[in-house]
């Protein structure tokens, strides 16, 4: 290998984004911006770098092992690079913005690093692009979290979406009013992750049954309601059912062909969350599309004052892939010494201009430099 060849390699799970796809990134980030602002969601941009003390408090110890940390060499402090925006977010409305009215609607573009990828998304540094809802505990924000994230990948034509909802505290309020101890209690929740039926049965005890009927149930959303409708819950998660029936119908009726799915029993991935979660899938992409759901903004920071709120957030690299390849954007080559007035006249107008910068035959040039078409006395001809 030469040292050029060295200097170019990159560490596992890192790349390079390059033309057309870096181009193609950029439009899509800022259209999914654009709906998110559309919908009254102002922008923020965290920093790449916070004290580690900062994103690690409370809920965002679930992120600590994904975090780098690197000594800040002016206030001798340790910092953590971001893994995740969200809990960013949730610390600007708690501080820089807590005086302003709720609902508060806030979004945000940025890149994510972590120190190891996982076997469906390999990338260690993608992008992320999200809104958050804080202060609203209305089944209509979370109905608004899930409609808004589908009209922004429908915008950017993410096609063949699907929503899997779930209710992370629904079996946990099952398995604490059958009265199982703490360590009980685990195992019963492990063995819902792994949908081992018989498994839970045997641990649930008087839960059991209810639990079984949650696990066969996991499928389209109307399916699901029906079974939640006739099962004798306790009153906890009665509510719990009650309100993601009330989130789905509100869903239904804004987008009345909308893919639905619910899982009652998914808790994996959702720990700091504290109501209705949703992931995001398109047929045929690796891996999850986007994920959301309820949270208390700002409990880590005020323990017991956090303001419940709701959101979701977008991945890059999953969205990128469900997409077609970028179409050639019409470039065309300007010969040298065209009147920069000229030029403008064509930027204004849509085209990109790509500006010959010494004398020479203008169709070879705008062939060498990757252009679709040449200026020729005022006239853009294609380049065959």
């Amino acid at each position: 290998m030469t040292e050029l060849a060295r200097r170019g390699l990159l560490p596992a799970g890192l790349r390079d984004v390059l033309p057309p796809e870096a181009d193609q990134e950029a439009s899509v980030i800022q259209r999914l911006m654009a709906v998110c602002a559309a919908h009254g969601y102002r922008s923020v941009k965290p920093p790449l770098v916070e004290f580690e003390d900062s994103l690690l408090a409370g809920s965002g110890a679930a992120m600590g092992p994904s975090m780098f940390r690197v000594m800040d060499p002016v206030s001798q402090r340790m910092l953590a690079l971001r893994a995740d925006m969200t809990l960013q977010i949730a610390r600007i409305a708690a501080t820089r913005l807590k005086k302003l009215p709720r609902p508060l609607r806030l979004s945000y573009a940025g890149e994510v690093l972590r120190v190891k990828g996982d076997e469906l998304r390999p990338e260690r540094q993608f992008g992320q692009v999200g809104a958050e809802l804080i202060g609203s505990d209305s089944p209509a924000a979370d109905a608004e979290a899930v409609l808004l994230a589908a009209e922004a990948l429908d915008a950017v034509s993410v096609r063949n979406l699907s929503v899997d909802l779930s209710s992370p505290r629904l079996a946990p309020a099952i398995i604490a009013a059958a009265g199982l101890d703490d360590e009980a209690a685990g195992r019963v929740r492990a063995a819902l992750d792994r949908k081992e039926q018989s498994a839970v049965k045997r641990l649930a005890k008087g839960a059991g049954p209810a639990l079984i009927e949650l696990l066969k149930a996991s499928g389209p959303a109307d399916a699901v309601l029906k079974t939640l409708s006739r099962l004798n819950l306790p009153e906890e998660a009665r509510a719990e059912a009650k309100r993601l029936t009330e989130v789905v119908a509100l869903v239904r009726a804004a987008a009345p062909k909308f893919s639905l799915t619910v899982d009652p029993v998914e808790m994996r991935g959702f720990e700091y969350h504290t109501g209705l979660c949703f992931t995001l899938f398109a047929r045929r992409v690796r891996g999850e599309i986007g994920r959301g759901g309820r949270y208390l903004a700002g409990e880590a920071l005020a323990p017991g004052n956090g303001e419940s709120s709701t959101g979701f957030t977008l991945y890059m690299d999953s969205i990128m892939r469900a997409l077609p390849e970028a179409e050639a954007a019409k470039r065309l080559f300007l010969p040298f010494g065209t009147p920069p007035a000229a030029a403008r006249t064509w930027r204004d107008s849509g085209w990109i201009t790509v500006a010959g910068l010494e004398p020479g035959e203008a169709t070879a040039e705008a062939k060498r430099l990757a252009c679709t078409h040449v200026l020729v006395d005022g006239t853009a001809r294609d380049i065959k």
